[in-house]
């Protein structure tokens, strides 16, 4: 049935193929396309194009792509209600996480580098209550742990950056971390983007990633 009516519609048939390889070949480009008022530095030179899905971290938290680091879509973004930040900035990402794994927002910074020193406590969505967040400078005598947050200077784009640790596994020496805005390129697994090396000399733990200030941990969530 279907080749006879290959037969008798051959010039639709061949169109459709056609067409269909066309939406194959430039399917990035046109994803990029269909969000209206896009600035131009957001659909030009994109890693991967703006809005398309990354990855997603373990408990269903999925990273987006900027585009670029030059890209801003002054959009906000809401999780269930709560403001989580700009899309899709590497900031928005880290908050996006600890709400939905531990019920907890940061305050407003102007860059990613600024939580380093502003932010000192987060606030617990379900009540309001406060917690103390704490620095860790990278050479710390305490690991980084899952749901610290990595923070970059300033030095780094002007901006700096911000990373959620997900896995640490000290015997290898390693940790993962899962982020938005970074190489905006699709994640090097499913569930996270990429790994750092941890080293431990003495008592002293250091991740050897450029930039890198240290790490921030929410001292109870409970």
């Amino acid at each position: 049935m279907v080749i006879t009516w290959v037969k008798k519609n051959r010039i639709s048939f061949f169109l459709l193929v056609n067409l269909t390889l066309f939406l194959s070949c430039y399917a990035d480009e046109i994803s990029s396309t269909i969000i209206p008022n896009l600035p131009q530095a957001c659909r030009l030179d994109c890693a991967t194009p703006y809005g398309e899905k990354l990855g997603m971290a373990i408990g269903d938290v999925v990273a987006y792509s900027n585009c670029n680091a030059q890209c801003l879509v002054r959009e906000p973004y809401y999780q269930n209600g709560t403001y989580t930040g700009i899309k899709w900035q590497c900031v928005e990402f880290a908050r996006r996480w600890l709400l939905i794994h531990q019920g907890v927002v940061y305050g407003d910074v102007d860059i990613a580098a600024d939580i380093w020193d502003k932010i000192t406590q987060v606030t617990r969505v379900a009540d309001g209550k406060k917690l103390k967040m704490e620095s860790h400078l990278n050479g710390s005598t305490q690991a980084p742990q899952r749901g610290d947050l990595l923070i970059y200077a300033q030095a780094y784009l002007n901006t700096g950056h911000v990373a959620v640790v997900t896995e640490v596994n000290l015997t290898a020496g390693v940790i993962r971390v899962a982020e938005q805005n970074f190489t905006n390129q699709k994640w090097a697994s499913n569930n996270y983007a990429r790994e750092i090396d941890l080293v431990i000399k003495g008592s002293r733990y250091w991740l050897l990633d450029a930039y890198l200030l240290g790490w921030k941990h929410i001292l109870s969530v409970n």
